[in-house]
């Protein structure tokens, strides 16, 4: 059977899903994973930066 439900919430999301990396900054990427940065503020990254250390995360992110 087909699943057609898979991916169907990136529709509702503006730019399906996509944008600039905070971190990378690759451009149309599905940022879709949040990152808190150490001041407690939650930004959206790409799935290579999920993992990406800290010091990074607050360094770059806008």
């Amino acid at each position: 059977m087909a699943k057609t439900k898979r991916g169907r919430i990136l529709w509702s999301l503006p730019a399906r899903g996509r944008g600039t990396c905070p971190i990378c900054s690759r451009t149309r990427i599905k940022l879709l994973y949040p990152r808190a940065k150490s001041d407690g503020t939650s930004i959206k990254v790409c799935k290579r930066c999920i993992h990406a250390p800290q010091s990074k995360v607050d360094e770059h992110a806008i």
